[in-house]
């Protein structure tokens, strides 16, 4: 499978295993789970060929390790990034004392009075290092990073739980724990 099309194939799973299931006539379970067979067919059906191994070479190549095998390796899912409603059943876990969330600068203003909100997803993502959130910050224009004082939030109760691919996620960041990060 070449990079394009790996590329390409990436990009289709994200819409639906996080947004849109039914542009394939695929439902996703309470925990965001599709039956792999399933997937595969309905790409077949629209006449996108794919077979397990490509499924697999993208599952294991994303950069981003977006997607996850179940243990018996029949169900797929995207960890994280959802817009419809899953419940990926993760605990909260205790956050480093800082995290940090890659915007685009012109949103700074906005976000330092009324903080962070998941928007169209189902929870706000952070990074556990600056390197993350300025690549994310760069997918939507000039990069700018804000420093999440997660540990003091997490001290008053504000639950964090942790993907399967290493991204924060909480439901909201209160102005209050947050700083711009000077990126120098």
């Amino acid at each position: 499978m070449d990079e394009r099309r790996t590329v390409k194939t990436s990009k289709r799973l994200s819409r639906l295993l996080r947004h849109d299931p039914g542009a394939f006539g695929l439902t996703l379970d309470e925990g965001g789970w599709v039956a792999v067979d399933a997937l595969l067919a309905a790409f077949a059906e629209r006449g996108n060929r794919l077979s397990r191994r490509d499924l697999d070479h993208v599952v294991e190549t994303n950069n981003k390790r977006r997607f996850a095998y179940s243990e018996d390796g029949r169900r797929i899912r995207a960890n994280q990034g959802h817009t419809v409603a899953v419940d990926l059943g993760l605990s909260a876990t205790e956050p480093p004392a800082v995290l940090y969330h890659g915007t685009a600068d012109r949103t700074l203003p906005a976000i330092l009075a009324e903080g962070l909100r998941p928007m169209s997803r189902q929870d706000v993502h952070l990074s556990a290092d600056v390197a993350t959130a300025v690549k994310v910050g760069s997918r939507h224009g000039r990069p700018a990073v804000l420093r999440v004082a997660a540990a003091e939030l997490a001290a008053t109760g504000h639950e964090f739980r942790l993907s399967a691919n290493g991204v924060w996620l909480t439901d909201t960041v209160p102005p209050g724990y947050l700083t711009r990060h000077d990126l120098g």
